[in-house]
């Protein structure tokens, strides 16, 4: 089994934008099925993305107060 890469934000944002575009043309409905399925996992893993900044801006933010 080939190992994941890690995705950035920047690249997976570029990616399910690109997604989206190949989608507002004309699929079967099994390519847009197939679309959307990959579009909600990369979509998941954007917001994992954001969660975890959030969480390190929270915790240095915090850290910040005690200086």
């Amino acid at each position: 089994m080939a190992a994941k890469k890690k995705l950035d934000f920047e690249t997976g944002l570029k990616e399910l934008e690109a997604l989206v575009e190949r989608m507002e043309g004309e699929m079967t409905l099994e390519e847009s099925l197939k679309a959307y399925e990959s579009g909600m996992k990369l979509h998941g893993q954007l917001l994992a993305l954001l969660d975890a900044g959030e969480k390190k801006l929270k915790i240095l933010s915090e850290d910040g107060k005690d200086v």
